[in-house]
Formats: C-alpha cells, structure tokens, sequence
C-alpha cells in the first residue's frame, strides 16, 4: 500500500513536472513565433521617422500597420507602399485608434506636429498630448506587448544657465530633469507633456520605451524636415549661425526603435544623438556633398534677432509661415551637447559617421531634382 502511494506520489511529481516544462517552452515558443511575426503598427508612418522604421521593420520581414489619413502624403514608402497594411484613421479619433491596434502585438508612435510657432500650440497639444494619451490608454485597453514612444530631445528641457560654467560645454544626458522656464518652446513642453502620458500608462502596466532623438537627417522631400537644411545650402545661401547642432541618422533612429522593441528593456528612456558638429561644420559638409558653395557669413546673437522680427512681421502682413522665429533662432545659437553613452551600453549601438549621412541624403535629394 506504502509502495503504491510512493509510486502515485512519484507519478504526480513526475506529470506536474512535465506539465511545466511544457508550459516553459509553450511560452518560449509563443514569443519566438511573436518575435520573428510580429505586427507592428506605427503612427506617423509617412514622416521622416515613421517611413524609415517602416522599412526596418518590413526588411527584417515583419508585418507592418500604417494609421494614417486619407490625404497623408505617402511618398516616402512610395518603393514599398504596396507591402504595407494602411489603416484609415488618425490618432485623435479613439474608435479608429482601437480598431487600428487591436491585434497588434508592438506600437511605435512616431506621430506629432513639429513647429517652432507659437500660435501652432493648439494643434501641437491636441496631436503630441491628447494623442499620445489616446495611444498609451488604447494600448493598455488591447495589452499591446510593447510600445516605443518616440519623443524628442526638446523634450528633457534646457540647461540652467544659472550652472553654466564659462568657457566649459554643456552636456546633458537622461538624467536632466525638466525645468518650466521660458527658454523652453512651446514644442518642447507639449513634447515633455507627451512624454508624462508615457511614464503615466508605464506606471499602470504598459511595457514601454520611450526615445528622444536630436537633430534628424534622412532621405526626405526637399522642403520638410531637416531636408530644409539641405534645400538651404543646396540655394548657396550665405549664412551661418554659431550654435552646435546636435544630430542622428534617421536609419540609426529606426535601428534602435527596432533593436529596443525586441530587447527586454523596459520603463527606460533613451537620447540618441550621433555626435555634435558646429552648424558651420555642418554646412560645409553639406556644401561639399552637393558641389555648393560653403555658407561664409557668420550670424550672430544681435542680427539673428533683427532677422526673426523681420520674419514676424513680414508673416502677419502677408499671412505666411515665418522662414525663423525667436525659437529658431535661440536654438541656433546654442552650445549644449547631449551624451549617447546610456543607448550604446544597452545595445552596445554604434552611430554612423556625419560624413556618411550627408552624403547618402544629398545623393538622394540631388536624385529629385
């Protein structure tokens, strides 16, 4: 009878084992099929952002959700258009979010309106706050297994001119807390307004990295985006302002997007930028990429002014968008520098040189013309 019992004991251990390990790799299974077929969904697909993570995702052989617009401009993913899943809708409207995202297992939001002028603010907090907010409860809704919040380096907020030290670079990196103060654009406070609807739904359970790259430059339409530095130059314009910029290559941003999505980390946010180059440099290296003459005419703080009041004038008059606005011109002129050792240390990532950059977007806006 002691022997029976034994051997029904031993039994259950044995079966109640068997039951795990094939729980265990039930799951391992389960999230490999996820990882090598995932469905991704991504807001602002047509941008600069959102068309290059689009083409990562597809190369990597992933199935790809577009939510965009009727009249969204989609010739960015002109050469991949047809590979695409397009779902109608847009971020402000929940019923045609919630259809979009139901059934997807990750989200990169890349949507937002970008401007530098003032009287956009309305329409920057509707889509980079309420949107975004819309994106993060929606995604909580369908338990969406991970969303990639892609914000912006505007969003960590100023330095504290009270700290600078004379004659010593300003570097900041994530561990810069935000500061309300005039000195921050009305970007960059619906952009870090954006950036709490992430913390807020991580806190409640949503499995979320957020990314807040610098500069931008990729393979645009002349005239959008960071292109309009290219178009600048590629006018032979004379001028130059004496700030630092601050860049990354589109292709890396959706590298790291992709990388991040797949990783385990979680409830962390990351700067990328590439390096830091004077805007003068800056110039030069596009000047020389497209055979153009190099900007010679430093601008500084006093004429910059003069020209953004100009500029505000002007556009009240004829009801135009401003070429440089007071923003513009003081983020110009800046000299802070942003630290990428925390995304090379998590992804042991490594950037693509400026050099190589410029030349493959001049190559492919020269290609337009």
């Amino acid at each position: 009878m002691c022997f029976a019992l034994s051997e029904s004991a031993r039994f259950g251990k044995g079966f109640l084992l068997l039951c795990k390990i094939s729980h265990f790799y039930n799951q391992l299974w389960s999230r490999y099929f996820v990882l090598i077929n995932m469905k991704i969904l991504i807001t602002g697909a047509t941008g600069l952002v959102g068309s290059a993570t689009a083409k990562k995702f597809l190369s990597e052989n992933h199935e790809v959700f577009a939510l965009a617009r009727p009249d969204s401009d989609r010739s960015l993913l002109a050469d991949v258009e047809t590979k695409i899943h397009w779902v109608e809708g847009d971020i402000l409207d929940i019923s045609s979010l919630e259809k979009a995202l139901e059934g997807m297992d990750m989200v990169v939001h890349t949507a937002a309106v970008v401007s530098f002028i003032p009287k956009e603010r309305k329409a920057m907090y509707k889509v980079n706050v309420e949107g975004t907010a819309n994106v993060v409860n929606v995604c909580l809704k369908y338990s969406i297994d991970k969303l990639c919040h892609v914000s912006s380096i505007a969003a960590i907020g100023r330095p504290d001119a009270r700290k600078a030290v004379p004659g010593k670079d300003v570097v900041l990196d994530e561990s810069h807390r935000w500061e309300d103060s005039p000195e921050n654009s009305e970007y960059a406070k619906t952009k870090h307004l954006g950036e709490l609807e992430v913390w807020r739904g991580i806190a409640e359970g949503l499995n979320a990295v957020i990314v807040n790259p610098t500069l931008i430059l990729g393979e645009g339409d002349w005239g959008k985006s960071s292109t309009q530095i290219f178009g600048y130059i590629f006018k032979e314009k004379p001028f130059y302002t004496e700030g630092i910029a601050n860049y990354v290559d589109v292709r890396d941003v959706a590298d790291v997007i992709f990388q991040l999505l797949l990783s385990d980390i979680s409830g962390e946010r990351f700067l990328l930028n590439a390096g830091s180059i004077s805007y003068q440099n800056l110039f030069n290296t596009i000047a020389d990429a497209m055979h153009k003459k190099r900007p010679s005419f430093k601008v500084g703080a006093g004429l910059a002014g003069i020209i953004w009041r100009f500029e505000a004038v002007r556009t009240w008059l004829l009801g135009t968008k401003p070429l440089i606005t007071k923003e513009t011109a003081k983020s110009a002129a800046r000299k802070v520098t942003y630290d990428n050792a925390k995304i090379r240390k998590a992804l042991g990532f490594q950037f693509q040189p400026i050099e190589r950059t410029v030349a493959r977007v001049s190559e492919s806006l020269l290609g337009k013309i």
